[in-house]
């Protein structure tokens, strides 16, 4: 059947599950089911939600509660109830739920037919390496680091040192919003007269993610702007804006740029253990199928760090194998150089090591910091120990000795 199935977890006392699962299914769908007349339940029979599983965790209690346990149920509910957007999927399987106590929405599980409405990324993982003709290595990003309040030439002048670096894009930081001192279409031309210089002098080239921000009226007229003045990419805090409208900015062909999803304000949905929505779901699954190329959340190991298993599950969410391209995972927040063994390992090739303070908080500045990451990759695809690699880059050695 064509549908969507949700994975919710909650809490309560053994054996109370399945009234509980039944009451979730009828509520978000018809309301009621053995009150109704034989005739009703024949008409009704293909718009009502279906359990499908109910799994309880009995060594799993609740931390307070100590007579409730944790259970995950499986709730199938067909696409002849709503719409084929994110909205009213969203609105079907989680809306006055989630206003219902304890419940954690986990997953979703689209069924072909339904999924087919979600091209999700135009670029992906594959297309953004070409562009930049870097395969077989994970990419190196950075971060505009203390730029409110400042000129364009300031701006111009850390973009510069970036991208000398070695890194392979630049993003705008998600609070630099349009403003007098760096307007939105001054930051993409000066970007562009910038890294058209250095890729003159260096032969390599850098991507710049302008934050594309304002009212949700005007997005779509701006973000064409930006393409015709000759964007790389464009940075997105999708989370304060709504999944549907990335969606409407990945699919519009007068604007065709590589989206950067920003984790900004989804914590307010994703934090609790015991409400909202996964973080593997929100920032991955759903990010992904909504059209975004990169997608950028914590990193398991910096002072805002998300919880590893979340982490990892996040990462392969956003490039397991589906009917829509792969997005980028871009672990972010505490990276340094002498992490990028454990990002490796953790995030595999196909990812980005994103970094601001290991990036500009380098002795040799940014153009250090970058080649710093640069040297630390190229170590770890050669089988080489950083402490070793560091005895022949200067700047992988500063950095090791400033941040172990």
């Amino acid at each position: 059947m064509s549908g969507v199935t949700s994975v919710y977890q909650l809490y309560g006392k053994p054996g109370s599950f399945e009234k509980k699962a039944e009451g979730i299914a009828l509520g978000l769908t018809i309301g009621s089911w053995t009150d109704l007349p034989l005739l009703e339940q024949e008409q009704l029979k293909q718009h009502k939600g279906n359990v499908v599983s109910i799994k309880e965790y009995e060594n799993i209690q609740h931390p307070i509660k100590l007579d409730q346990i944790k259970a995950e149920i499986k709730i199938e509910y067909p696409s002849v109830n709503f719409s084929p957007d994110l909205p009213a999927i969203l609105t079907t399987v989680f809306g006055k739920l989630s206003l219902d106590g304890e419940v954690k929405l986990l997953d979703l599980e689209f069924s072909p037919e339904l999924l087919a409405n979600f091209p999700g990324p135009r670029f992906g993982i594959e297309q953004i390496r070409n562009v930049l003709n870097v395969h077989n290595r994970p990419l190196i990003m950075s971060i505009f680091k203390g730029v409110i309040g400042r000129d364009i030439d300031y701006l111009a002048e850390q973009l510069r040192h970036q991208a000398l670096g070695g890194v392979d894009l630049v993003k705008d930081d998600e609070i630099l919003f349009d403003n007098p001192l760096t307007p939105f279409e001054k930051r993409i031309t000066t970007a562009k007269e910038v890294l058209r210089q250095v890729y003159e002098e260096t032969g390599h080239r850098t991507l710049y993610a302008v934050n594309l921000s304002g009212r949700t009226s005007g997005l779509r007229e701006k973000a064409k702007m930006a393409k015709e003045l000759g964007a790389d990419a464009l940075l997105f805090n999708v989370h304060a804006y709504g999944l549907d409208v990335l969606q409407e900015l990945a699919e519009d062909d007068d604007i065709q740029l590589p989206l950067m999803a920003h984790p900004a304000y989804s914590g307010a949905f994703t934090s609790s253990p015991f409400y909202g929505v996964a973080t593997s779901l929100l920032l991955g699954k759903l990010t992904r199928y909504a059209g975004a190329d990169f997608s950028l959340f914590p990193s398991p190991y910096g002072s805002v760090a998300l919880e590893k298993k979340a982490a990892l599950s996040l990462g392969e969410e956003l490039t397991k194998a589906s009917a829509v391209k792969r997005t980028f995972p871009v672990p972010s927040a505490g990276i340094h150089p002498s992490l990028v063994p454990l990002l490796m390992q953790d995030f595999g090739v196909d990812s980005i090591i994103n970094a601001g303070g290991g990036v500009h908080g380098h002795p040799a500045g940014a153009i250090g910091g970058g080649r710093a990451f640069r040297q630390a990759v190229e170590a770890v695809l050669a089988g080489i120990p950083l402490t070793e690699a560091a005895k022949q880059h200067v700047e992988l050695k500063s950095a090791i000795e400033l941040w172990g």
